[in-house]
């Protein structure tokens, strides 16, 4: 059976949040739940991976996160705002000392001019710590691959929360 995708980095990544004594929250959309996937493939991920939220609709965003629905009204799912206010609820909602937020298009179809196919907002904090956001913008580059590439934009923007 063939390893995850992103599975070095998300060995890579659990090693450092071990060697710190902190864990891991993920809040997901676009990605379905793949990061915390991902982490979960390495042996011993539960020492660092706390918990992860599947937030697909907007209405889970809000009752499991705590995104206010005007928010969403306002500038939409996928959005900056959107993936912040997100990221912040995953570590309200938990005790964990990291967290990522994902939200996106990533296709087929769904896109529009101003939102296309293959934007994506991630956002990364660390309680008591740095916050972070980045838009990324793949393309229709394929549904999987979009995930993929999202899967490890959240690992890179999880590594720089950490230092």
């Amino acid at each position: 059976m063939a390893l995850p995708l992103n599975y070095e980095r998300a060995a890579d990544l659990l090693k450092q949040t071990k060697m710190r004594g902190y864990t891991i929250a993920t809040a997901e959309s676009c990605t379905g739940g793949l990061i915390a996937a991902s982490l979960a493939a390495v042996p011993g991920a539960s020492a660092s991976l706390e918990r992860g939220f599947v937030t697909y609709s907007n209405e889970a965003k809000t009752e499991l996160l705590g995104v206010p629905a005007e928010l969403i009204r306002e500038h939409g799912a996928v959005s900056r705002q959107v993936a912040l206010a997100m990221v912040a609820g995953a570590l309200d909602h938990s005790p964990a000392d990291i967290a990522v937020a994902v939200t996106g298009v990533a296709g087929p179809d769904g896109g529009t001019a101003e939102k296309p196919v293959g934007l994506v907002h991630i956002a990364a904090a660390r309680r008591d710590g740095a916050t972070l956001h980045e838009e990324k913008r793949f393309g229709a580059i394929g549904r999987h691959e979009v995930q993929a590439e999202t899967v490890a934009a959240a690992f890179d923007l999880m590594e720089r929360v950490l230092d």
